[in-house]
C-alpha cells in the first residue's frame, strides 16, 4: 500500500455521492448467479448480448498480469459474475512464465475474441504497464476499470461505479474508488480497508492516495487526462496518478464507503494492505528512511510537466507544497499548513507534520 492505496502487481469533492442499493456478497466474493456450468463455470460459447447490455455504458476492464496462476481464475470468474454485464476485458501480460498466459488464452476462447483480449505488456514494471493498457486505443469504452490479478470483485462493483460516473458530465474528468474487503488467500475475510471520511482532493492526493488501482473505475475524459501524461517514469504508481491528475484538474472524484473488491493478501503480493499497527509502523519506517520524500519528487515532477491543465487553486498548492519542502524546520511548517495538504486521519496528519519537521516530504 502507498500512503493508503492498495494495489498489487502479482497482484473533488462536489460531486453528489450516489449510493445504489447493496448487495448481500457471499463468502467468495461472487455472485449467486452462477453462469452456465463448463470448464470453471464459464460457458463454453461466447456470451450473447442482450438489450439490458446494450443499454448499460461500456466498461473496458484493463487487467495487468504477471505470473498470476494462483488466483487470476479466480479474478477472471469474478468478472463474468457482475450485475453489469456491458463489460469487454483487456489484459497485458508483463513476461509471465507460469501458467497464466495458458489461463488467459483459454478464457479468451471461452468468451469470444469480442469479449477478451490480450496482448504483451511493456516490461517495465507494474506501473508502465497499467499506463500502457491506459493509452491503449484498441481499448476503448465509455469506462474503464482498473484490475489488479489476484483479487475478486463483488457481483455489483460495475454497477455501482457505472450509476455514480453516470451522474458526471462526460466532458468532466471523473473517478471512482472504493473501500476493499481484505481477505487471505483463500478468500475468507480478515478485515477492511481504513474508512476515509474527507472529501477527496487534490490538497489530500498530493500527500496520500486514498484510492486502490483495484477498485478504480473511471470515464472517457479522465483517460484522455492521463494519456498526456509525460514523464511517466516519473510516476509512482498508476493509481495514485489517476488521483493527483483528476482532482488536481478539476475533475469529480469519488470513494465509496462500500467494500466492492475483496482484496487478497498473500506472500506474492508486491503491495499490502495498510489496516494494521504493523503496517502503520513499517510506514513510518519508509518515512524516515526517505521513501515519501522520494516518492513527493517523483510526483510533483510529473505534475509540473501537466501544470497548464490544472485548476488556479490547486496550482497555488503544488507551488507552496514544493516551497515547503525546500525550506527551513520552522518556515516548513508554517508554509505546509498554509499549503491546506491534508491526510485523512489525525494520526496520518500529525506524522505529515512530524516527517516536515525533520525534511522528510
Amino acid at each position: 500500500m502507498l500512503n493508503g492505496v492498495e494495489s498489487s502487481y502479482p497482484n473533488l469533492g462536489g460531486s453528489a455521492h450516489r449510493v445504489v442499493e447493496l448487495r448481500a456478497p457471499s463468502r467468495s466474493g461472487i455472485s449467486q448467479r452462477a453462469p452456465s456450468a463448463s470448464v470453471s463455470g464459464y460457458a463454453s460459447t461466447a456470451p450473447a448480448s442482450s438489450p439490458l447490455q446494450a443499454s448499460q455504458p461500456k466498461v473496458a476492464i484493463l487487467l495487468c498480469t504477471y505470473q498470476g496462476q494462483h488466483f487470476l481464475e479466480e479474478q477472471l470468474m469474478s468478472f463474468q459474475a457482475q450485475s453489469h454485464r456491458h463489460w469487454v476485458l483487456h489484459v497485458s501480460d508483463d513476461g509471465s512464465s507460469d501458467d497464466t498466459r495458458h489461463i488467459l488464452r483459454r478464457y479468451q476462447v471461452l468468451l469470444g475474441a469480442n469479449k477478451m483480449s490480450v496482448k504483451d505488456g511493456p516490461l517495465k514494471g507494474f506501473v508502465s504497464n497499467f499506463l500502457s493498457l491506459t493509452l491503449d486505443q484498441q481499448a476503448r469504452a465509455d469506462y474503464y476499470a482498473y484490475s489488479d490479478q489476484d483479487d475478486v470483485w463483488e457481483a455489483d462493483k460495475l454497477e455501482r461505479a457505472a450509476a455514480w460516473l453516470q451522474t458526471v458530465d462526460p466532458c468532466v474528468p471523473a473517478l471512482y474508488c472504493s473501500r476493499t474487503r481484505v481477505v487471505d488467500d483463500q478468500n475468507v475475510s480478515i478485515g477492511l480497508s481504513p474508512l476515509f471520511t474527507k472529501p477527496p482532493s487534490f490538497a489530500n492526493a498530493i500527500v496520500q492516495n486514498i484510492g486502490g488501482g483495484n477498485t478504480m473505475v473511471f470515464n472517457e475524459a479522465a483517460r484522455q487526462l492521463i494519456a498526456q501524461t509525460i514523464n511517466a517514469g516519473h510516476v509512482v504508481s498508476h493509481d495514485w496518478w489517476a488521483y493527483l491528475l483528476v482532482s488536481g484538474c478539476g475533475g469529480a472524484v469519488h470513494y465509496d464507503p462500500y467494500p466492492g473488491v475483496r482484496y487478497r493478501q498473500h506472500g506474492s503480493n508486491l503491495v499490502g494492505a495498510n489496516n494494521s499497527w504493523r503496517a502503520r509502523l513499517f510506514r513510518m519506517r519508509l518515512l524516515a528512511q526517505g521513501r515519501f520524500k522520494r516518492w513527493n519528487d517523483q510526483n510533483i515532477a510529473a505534475l509540473q510537466s501537466l501544470e497548464h491543465l490544472m485548476t488556479p487553486q490547486n496550482r497555488d498548492t503544488l507551488h507552496l507544497f514544493t516551497q515547503a519542502r525546500e525550506q527551513s524546520a520552522w518556515r516548513r511548517l508554517v508554509s505546509l499548513k498554509r499549503s491546506g495538504v491534508k491526510r485523512q486521519t489525525w494520526f496520518s496528519q500529525l506524522s505529515l507534520f512530524v516527517a516536515a519537521l525533520f525534511g522528510k516530504i
